[in-house]
């Protein structure tokens, strides 16, 4: 009787793979540009948590990199 081959086939490819590391490193981006605006003294409010970085841009950013990944999982591979 003959054994089976233990081939080990991947679920995407190549390029799915880049796509998909592509869209968790904008994602990673968006966060980073969330953090900070914090306060040392917790008695004083600071306004740079309300700045334009933090409120449209990191969270537009974390948008586009969780389309990106989307996408990565959808795209068809070639034939």
């Amino acid at each position: 009787m003959k054994e089976p081959e233990n081939k080990h086939e991947f679920l995407f490819e190549k390029l799915n793979y880049k796509i998909l590391l592509l869209g968790i490193a904008v994602i990673t981006l968006g966060f980073i540009l969330m953090s900070g605006g914090g306060s040392e003294d917790p008695n004083v409010f600071n306004d740079a948590i309300f700045s334009f970085r933090r409120i449209r841009l990191a969270p537009t950013t974390v948008l586009i990199g969780f389309g990106i990944t989307v996408y990565a999982i959808f795209k068809k591979p070639k034939k």
